[in-house]
């Protein structure tokens, strides 16, 4: 059904709040901004952004949400390849993670916070839980056709493998949003090298082997040459 030009506009009006909130939680992170600043940011009265969410909690919500379904597109595109091996998919989708995260440290230390209350059962319900658990089901659903195909072993359940893939990729990526991390890399600015985590998408990648060396039954050589696919939702 069509929307009626009001409900057009009150989606873009939004979507522009969710726009400057995003902004301003990739430059200082969720705890340091205030609802004013949203306002601000967004071109609206202070008013406005709390007719749309009555908390920074809801806006912190609905922007976790929406990172839940961009990685429900991601693995819709993994499903849908149908050329590319279960295994290497697998690292696509490693790989893909650490370079959106690592772009936008800051918005995704607060998203990566709620996506654990999650995890852990502390908040449950709502649309970003939805997007949890249709994620879980899809990755199941590519490890099970990655057993069909015999290129994953079809001894361990799909759903174990799913939540196992889940666990190692969310606990290596809050290692290194939180810290702990190892440093690495190359100075830049007046940035030393010292100071800067080492890089997502290496650490990630170094997740993927430690996840497929025991349950994949492709030869691992072959499978690092293979190319990876791009899984990010046009």
């Amino acid at each position: 059904m069509k929307r009626s030009r009001r409900d057009e506009n009150r989606a873009a009006q939004r979507e522009r709040i969710l726009a400057g909130a995003r902004k301003l939680f990739s430059d200082r992170g969720f705890d340091e901004v205030t609802m004013a600043e949203v306002a601000l940011a967004s071109g609206v009265a202070r008013a406005t952004v709390f007719n749309y969410f009555p908390s920074k909690q809801a806006i912190i919500d609905a922007i976790t949400g929406d990172v839940l379904e961009y990685w429900l597109a991601m693995l819709e595109r993994a499903e849908a390849d149908e050329q590319t091996s279960t295994p290497a998919l697998l690292r696509a989708l490693f790989g893909h993670m650490g370079d959106g995260i690592e772009r936008v440290r800051d918005l995704h230390r607060g998203v990566f916070r709620e996506i654990t209350k999650l995890q852990l059962g502390l908040e449950e319900g709502g649309t970003a839980g939805r997007s949890r658990d249709l994620a879980i089901g899809r990755l199941a659903a590519l490890m099970a056709r990655g057993q069909g195909r015999r290129e994953i072993r079809r001894d361990l359940d799909p759903e174990d493998l799913a939540r196992a893939f889940d666990g190692l990729a969310i606990g290596t990526i809050l290692h290194w949003l939180y810290g702990g991390e190892s440093r690495g890399g190359e100075s830049r600015g007046g940035e030393s090298r010292a100071d800067r985590p080492a890089s997502l998408r290496a650490r990630l990648a170094r997740a993927a082997s430690i996840f497929l060396e025991p349950v994949s039954t492709l030869p691992d050589e072959p499978l690092r040459g293979e190319p990876l696919p791009d899984l990010a939702p046009r």
